[in-house]
This record gives C-alpha cells, sequence and structure tokens, in this order.
C-alpha cells in the first residue's frame, strides 16, 4: 500500500480528558487519558497498538467507535470528519471485536438474534434478508448453521470469538477496531481466529486497529505498529523496523519484556522499575524520562518534537538536532541510528 494515497482513517491531534475527584476536601483535577494523538492508517493496514495497561490505548479505541466523545482534535474517514457523527452513524463503517467474546454476547439472545442485531437496528433488509445474510456470515467465519438457535453458553471460547467477529462483519464496515481478541483463548484457538481475521483482510479488504498486549500476535498480525506511553504515540513505524531495529528506550524496554520459552532463562529485566506511572501526575518534559536509562538533563525540562524517520517517526530528544547531546551520553554530536 502506498504512503501517498490518502488514509482511509485518520486522527489529527486527539485528545481526551477526564475530570476525577482528588477526595472529599481535595476537589477535582483533569485526567488526560490522550494527549495530541495524530496517526493514519490506510486501507487494508493492520495498525498495531501496544503499549503498557493505562496508556489511553482503550480510549483511543472508544473515541473511534463514537462511544467516547472526543475532547479536542478531529477523526477523519476517507476525507469526512466524523469527529462529531453520532454512534449510529459510526456503526456502519467501523465496528469492534471486544476482548471477552463471553460478556460481550447477551446470554439471553441466540447466535442468529445476536448477529443479526446491527442490521436490524439500522433496518437493513427485510427479516428473511436479515436472516439469509446473517447464516452467510456464520457460514463465513466457520460456524455450523445449527448455530444459528443456539446460546452463547452452548458454545466454546473460540466459537463464541468467531460470533463476535461474524457481529462486527455482518454490516461490512470498512474498519474494524479489535481489542484482545484473543486474549482469553487457548493459544491452539488464538492462531485459528488469527488467521481467520487475516484471511477476511484479504478477502473483504478490510482494515484493523490491533490493540493488544501480546507483541507475538501484533509481530504476527500487524503491517505497522504504533507505542503508546502515557497517552502520546512515541513511536510509529512498519513492523519490521519496530521489531527489528527499535529507536525510542520505552519500545526497546518493550520489546525486551517479553518472556521466551527457554529452560534457565529469567525473567528478563526491561530497567524500567517496579512503579508504574501516574497519569494524574505526569512529569515534566518527556514523560518517559524518570524511566527511562538514556534520560538527559534536557528529558527534564523540554517535551520532545516528533522525529520523522523515513517511513516512521518517534518523539525522543535523542534524535533531536546535534546541540541537544552536548549535555548527555552522548556528548560530542548527533545519535546515529547504528548506535542507538
Amino acid at each position: 500500500m502506498s504512503r501517498l494515497e490518502s488514509p482511509i482513517l485518520e486522527l489529527q491531534n486527539i485528545t481526551r480528558t477526564f475530570t476525577v475527584s482528588r477526595g472529599f476536601f481535595r476537589g477535582k483535577q483533569p485526567l488526560y487519558a490522550v494527549r495530541g494523538v495524530s496517526l493514519k492508517v490506510h486501507k487494508g493496514d493492520v495498525l498495531g497498538l501496544v503499549g503498557e495497561s493505562g496508556c489511553g490505548k482503550s480510549t483511543l479505541a472508544m473515541m473511534l467507535l463514537g462511544l467516547l466523545p472526543v475532547t479536542s482534535g478531529h477523526i477523519w474517514m476517507d476525507g469526512k470528519d466524523i469527529t462529531g457523527w453520532n454512534r449510529k452513524a459510526i456503526a456502519r463503517r467501523i465496528q469492534p471485536i471486544f476482548q471477552d467474546p463471553y460478556s460481550s454476547l447477551n446470554p439471553r439472545k441466540t447466535i442468529g438474534q445476536i448477529v443479526s442485531l446491527p442490521l436490524r437496528v439500522h433496518r437493513i433488509g427485510k427479516p428473511a434478508e436479515c436472516r439469509a445474510k446473517t447464516e452467510e456470515i456464520l457460514d463465513l467465519v466457520g460456524l455450523p448453521h445449527r448455530s444459528y438457535a443456539s446460546y452463547p453458553n452452548q458454545l466454546s471460547g473460540g466459537q463464541r470469538q468467531r460470533v463476535a467477529v461474524a457481529r462486527a462483519l455482518v454490516m461490512k464496515p470498512e474498519v474494524v477496531i479489535c481489542d484482545e481478541p484473543t486474549s482469553s483463548l487457548d493459544v491452539s484457538v488464538q492462531s485459528q481466529i488469527l488467521n481467520l481475521l487475516l484471511d477476511f483482510r484479504k478477502e473483504l479488504g478490510l482494515t484493523y486497529m490491533l490493540i493488544s498486549h501480546n507483541l507475538a500476535v501484533v509481530e504476527h498480525m500487524a503491517t505497522r505498529v504504533a507505542v503508546m506511553y502515557l497517552g502520546r504515540i512515541l513511536e510509529e513505524g512498519e513492523t519490521d523496523q519496530i521489531f527489528q531495529n527499535p529507536r525510542h528506550p520505552y519500545t526497546k524496554a518493550l520489546l525486551a519484556s517479553v518472556m521466551i520459552p527457554q529452560p534457565g532463562r529469567k525473567i528478563p529485566d526491561t530497567q524500567l522499575g517496579l512503579a508504574f506511572p501516574n497519569p494524574l501526575e505526569l512529569p515534566s518534559g518527556c514523560t518517559f524520562h524518570p524511566r527511562c536509562p538514556r534520560a538527559m538533563p534536557l528529558c527534564n525540562r523540554e517535551e520532545p518534537r516528533p522525529v520523522i524517520l523515513d517511513t516512521s517517526y518517534v518523539e525522543c530528544h535523542l534524535f533531536g538536532p546535534p546541540e541537544v547531546h552536548a549535555e548527555g551520553p552522548m556528548a560530542g554530536g548527533a545519535v546515529s541510528l547504528e548506535s542507538l
């Protein structure tokens, strides 16, 4: 896919702020869950969104789905600003696949009723046509015809996730947001669901945003990867580049945290410390500097600006102009990519 083509989905400086209570006598304060995120997703891409819990990944997904209003910024789809659209209008073009297939399926409804619900809500087709489309999509995801009259508790975990996939695809959306789509499944079933999604990407021309903590899944599925930390995208680029030549220290720490099933291998040391960052008390300058093994005095004072590198970008002072490094560990000149 050429990067010169117009993106199917574009986020421009998206921000989401919550107001939380500090206590009975302490009043309220803002919590910046997503802070000025800008991304472009081209048709047919699989954008993997990774980062620690609480970094804002799911909040970003909920804004894309219209489940949370955007505090500031704009969401564009095929050149149209959909920021103010209602949920029903957005659901025609963007659909979700949630993490837990059992809790996201109504246990009182049959599989046929669950999968056909989007068609009925949007009044697409007559009852006979809805049933035909529902049976067609159930067959497409590999479920037997008898499952139409079954209930979620009568299906296995893998079958329930296939139902969730069918419900998302029955509207023929352009973009599907997958929030940890296989985390609750057995390893043997995970590959089946992932391969199913990859097949649909080719057959139906789908575009995915994949949110996951499982870096192996992201490496297998994604064409591009965005690394998120405290509401910001710190690095974004092609999957091969991110996994083989990560540039941001946080990206390197995430990749170093992957457990490898090797006898005698100890738990990896990411050098990030044991404490998680507090989104209510954001550090000054670069928000990652308190945990960064390569932090410089400048990192405490100034927030880094995005630096474009080939087909990717990174927010880090290590990739700033040469004078930035005069006070840091790389004094005497700019940092080369090979040295990082």
